[in-house]
């Protein structure tokens, strides 16, 4: 029996669902603190970038352009920080992170800072609605 995609229960957890784009399911990170995207190819039993195919590298790589320009663009944020860390949830995921000077981590980096803020329901709701008519997404 082949096993299907199935997200790490900790995405669901820490993180709202705001679409699907060609590879990957876009989530908001569940910390006002930070406009924060998590970007989750799915792809089966993938950890690693070089896990999967040369496509959907490709793929990948231009979801991460297009979601970090409209972060940016939304969020009018001074600086974007990507990364992909996997050492607790081992899942592949891409972080894409929104930054100012202003931020309570600046300029170091937001993974173990502080404690989280979740957002308000009107906050995430007008956030997420930016966002998916920025991307197009489906949710």
């Amino acid at each position: 029996m082949t096993k299907e995609f199935s997200l790490d229960p900790r995405f669901l957890a820490d993180s709202i669902a705001v679409g699907m784009l060609p590879l990957c399911e876009v989530r908001l990170q569940n910390d006002a603190r930070f406009p924060w995207l998590v970007l989750i190819p799915r792809r089966k039993d993938v950890s690693e970038l070089f896990d999967l195919s040369a496509a959907d590298q490709a793929q990948l790589f231009k979801e991460i352009t297009t979601v970090a320009a409209t972060l940016r663009t939304v969020t009018q944020c001074l600086k974007i920080n990507v990364g992909a860390l996997g050492n607790i949830v081992r899942q592949l995921h891409i972080h894409v992170v929104a930054r100012n000077e202003n931020d309570p981590a600046w300029p170091g980096p937001v993974w173990g800072s502080g404690v989280r803020a979740p957002y308000g329901d009107a906050e995430k709701a007008a956030l997420i609605a930016r966002l998916i008519s920025a991307l197009d997404l489906h949710s």
